[in-house]
């Protein structure tokens, strides 16, 4: 059985280049081949920075040449394989997840809004696609360290106690492993606890925070125990706090290697593929790396 690919996809931008070393590194750990992929689009009308004025001869794509010349002196390639598309990035993309066990790409590419964190082609890969998407942000960028950490290479990911995503912890614990590096599992519990006692009126809950703590990281413990027996090699720290769960995750991307997120379950009245407000909220303003992994059984 053939090993899937890790697909870079690029656009000659600096921020779809330094995907492009991200997934070389993430092959090569893998033993995977690398195909790097570039999704032209044309319209006669457009500016020349953001598309193509017309489709190029079939084996003329400058893009694809600059990363030939880019990976040709790199010691210790995976395999190689190039692929030229033509169409919207935004639709493409996402298909390209089912031939492939890892999607990665830049936080922008060309044509995007300079004050934007994440291109729509980000955002439409790691919403849409069928296997777990990486987008890798610019460099520069800084957030407050709110989660302690330990120096040394580090993977996070963000679990919900009440409602736990296995596919989203497994694929953290094998990054984690596959790098030799600590997994810091974050957990948020909402505090305080509010009712409502008449309409319009919220009232706290006259629960002791310790026990919501205690209760919340017993739950997160027992969800991480098969994992850790999967991984017995992997050391994991498990952060338990009170607010907002995004927020401790974009704090916990200071110096970390990946952040991992799942992107949403679906539901029977929201059938369509969607991300849940976390998981967008680490994309836009996490400072690392972060992968989005899609719910186990994801249909057509």
């Amino acid at each position: 059985m053939s090993t899937l690919p890790v697909i870079a996809a690029v656009d000659g931008s600096d921020d779809s280049l330094r995907a492009l070393d991200w997934a070389l590194d993430a092959a090569r750990a893998r033993r995977a081949p690398l195909r790097v992929v570039h999704v032209r689009q044309y319209a006669a009308w457009a500016q020349p920075d953001v598309l193509v004025a017309g489709p190029p001869e079939p084996d003329e794509d400058a893009v694809l040449e600059q990363v030939r010349a880019r990976l040709a002196e790199v010691a210790d390639r995976p395999v190689l394989e190039y692929l030229a598309l033509e169409g919207a990035p935004a639709a493409v993309l996402p298909e390209l997840g089912s031939t492939a066990q890892l999607l990665v790409l830049g936080s922008r590419g060309r044509g995007g809004f300079a004050s934007l964190l994440l291109g729509s082609n980000g955002m439409a890969a790691a919403r849409d696609a069928e296997c777990p998407v990486v987008v890798v942000p610019r460099p520069g960028r800084a957030v407050e360290a709110t989660v302690p950490a330990e120096p040394g290479p580090r993977v996070v990911v963000g679990l919900q106690a009440d409602s736990p995503d296995e596919t989203t912890l497994a694929f953290a614990f094998a990054e984690a492993a596959l790098r030799g590096a600590r997994l810091q599992v974050v957990t948020a519990y909402q505090w305080p606890l509010q009712t409502w006692a008449m309409p319009g009126e919220l009232v706290p809950v006259m629960v002791d925070q310790d026990a919501v703590e205690g209760e919340t990281r017993t739950l997160a413990e027992g969800f991480l125990a098969p994992h850790r027996k999967h991984h017995p090699d992997v050391r994991v720290d498990l952060y338990v706090a009170p607010g907002d769960a995004a927020g401790h995750l974009v704090g916990a991307s200071q110096d970390a290697e990946l952040v991992v997120v799942g992107r949403h379950r679906r539901r029977l009245l929201a059938p369509a593929r969607m991300m849940g407000s976390v998981t967008q909220a680490v994309l836009l303003h996490a400072v690392s790396p972060v992968a989005v992994v899609p719910p186990e059984s994801v249909e057509a």
